[in-house]
């Protein structure tokens, strides 16, 4: 039995240089310490592959040095200031720009899909899921061809979101001319010292002056669609103009960090070629060749797609209307000490003085952010937090739940989205202020993602966001303190356990 009494030492051993390293953070030193006793040796294993600093050299988007032009009289105090505290945070400051909500999968492919086919000069993606579906396979055939007219294209995609997008692709685009690389590669050393760390960001840039992101990825499901996922409800947004350039700053920046793909000629690819230039059959109103160019070729597919929108989601589409709004753009890097997301958040929730509406579809934050919602309440902030009633990876729901209690008793309206799959991630504060990302609220998208969001300042944007808050409220159900009370044993016992986990969600 004297292997127990060593394997009990090692362990405290171990947790001591958890303690030691967490000191600053007696949180995150007690989960991890917790998570030791339960998995004696395999806790402290989890705990470096998941907090060791990312070993890349590159340059810091955030500086302190940043001077942001302050914002019209015409704007509250409350925009002023978080505009002000934010300034540290962001790319380059604050920039004027020009905004189009969109609220669904069909409308941000339509409308990236004529972009893309109208670029002249530049296009460059980066996306954490990239699918080699119906329509991962248009807009790889639309970037072949825009390739060939001799638009230079980069792509990046993550090497654990994306990991399924076939090599064969990956040739024909390399073939074609388009640049290719990959953000921490499922190889040698990267899946060693950095598998934990993710490329989270959806950067779509054209022409250095128009840019897409939010929460959607590029894959089949995200229109809703898909059989086998059913109704899918995200946010993204379309930026043209002069805060375009940010996203760009923030793409040429993972774009250094990543690694070439290892590909050789279309001799490796061979047969396979002929199957990768075979269009993907899909539903019968979805045509699986490239329009041509022009706002025109994509009238037919939007009218057949909206159709089928309409039957499923029943709201209203958005309008095809740029909102000028003023715009800052942070970025969030595991490579460096400060977390970008989390303050900006913890900023945003802190200075509200009337309205918070936080959507987003996973909830495990720090007792920072907790304290600062409850703290908001006690201001005389109304809060609504709208989050799914099912949540995909299973483990992160049960997780979120055991905040719930606190956050009702506080006084904060949380409602469960029932009607489908929500992955919008957006916070609407004082009717004018805005952020809208891939952020989480959760530890990955503080600590250990790459991430970008974007802060609007503008009452129409904010406008926009709100009424479709305000129609996702209507396929939602409140939370009320007695369904908390109704849990039983077991799943407390499971929801309890499943918390204990969540520096790793």
């Amino acid at each position: 039995m004297a292997w127990i009494l060593w394997l009990y030492l090692f362990n405290t051993f171990f947790m001591l240089i958890i303690a030691i390293r967490e000191v600053r953070r007696p949180a995150k030193a007690l989960n991890w310490l917790a998570i030791g006793l339960v998995l004696p040796i395999i806790g402290f294993g989890l705990y470096l592959s998941t907090s060791n600093p990312v070993r890349v050299r590159r340059e810091r988007l955030t500086s302190p040095d940043n001077e942001s032009d302050t914002l019209p009289d015409s704007f509250s105090h409350s925009a002023s200031v978080i505009a002000h505290a934010l300034r540290h945070l962001t790319v380059h400051g604050l920039r004027a720009g020009r905004v189009q909500v969109l609220t669904n999968g069909i409308e941000t492919y339509e409308k990236l899909f004529e972009s893309l086919q109208n670029a002249q000069k530049t296009i460059d993606l980066e996306y954490y899921i990239y699918r080699d579906d119906q329509i991962g396979r248009r807009i790889t055939d639309l970037l072949i061809k825009r390739a060939a007219a001799g638009v230079r294209v980069r792509f990046v995609r993550d090497g654990w979101g994306s990991r399924r997008f076939p090599r064969r692709q990956i040739i024909r685009m390399m073939d074609a001319g388009i640049g290719c690389r990959t953000i921490f590669p499922l190889r040698f050393p990267w899946i060693i010292s950095n598998w934990n760390y993710r490329d989270h960001c959806k950067i779509a840039m054209i022409d250095g002056k128009e840019a897409f992101t939010g929460g959607i990825n590029v894959g089949y499901e995200y229109t809703g669609l898909k059989p086998n996922v059913g109704f899918w409800r995200d946010t993204h947004v379309r930026i043209v103009g002069e805060a375009a350039v940010d996203l760009q700053a923030v793409f040429d920046v993972h774009w250094n960090i990543a690694s070439p793909e290892r590909m050789k000629t279309r001799t490796r690819w061979n047969t396979k070629a002929e199957d990768a230039l075979k269009p993907i059959q899909g539903p019968k109103h979805i045509s699986p060749n490239i329009a041509p160019p022009g706002r025109a070729a994509f009238s037919g597919w939007s009218a057949e797609w909206g159709i089928e929108l309409g039957t499923i989601n029943g709201t209203t589409p958005s309008t095809e209307a740029l909102q000028k709004a003023y715009v800052q753009t942070l970025e969030g890097n595991p490579g460096i000490p400060t977390q970008v997301i989390r303050e900006a958040y913890f900023i945003c929730l802190t200075q509200a003085t009337q309205t918070i509406d936080i959507t987003t579809p996973y909830f495990v934050p720090d007792a920072d952010i907790i304290m600062a919602i409850k703290a908001a309440v006690a201001r005389g902030v109304r809060v609504r937090l709208l989050v799914p009633r099912h949540v995909d990876p299973k483990v992160v729901g049960p997780a979120s739940r055991t905040y719930y209690g606190e956050l009702l008793e506080a006084g904060v309206h949380i409602y469960l989205y029932n009607k489908g799959m929500l992955h919008a991630k957006l916070m609407i504060i004082d009717g004018e202020i805005a952020e809208v990302g891939a952020a989480n609220y959760d530890m990955r998208s503080f600590r250990l993602d790459y991430e970008v969001c974007e802060v609007f300042y503008s009452t129409d944007v904010a406008r926009e966001l709100t009424e479709q808050f305000e129609r996702d409220l209507t396929d939602s159900v409140p939370l009320r303190i007695e369904d908390l009370l109704q849990r039983s044993l077991s799943q407390r016992i499971i929801e309890q356990g499943a918390r204990l986990f969540s520096p790793l969600l």
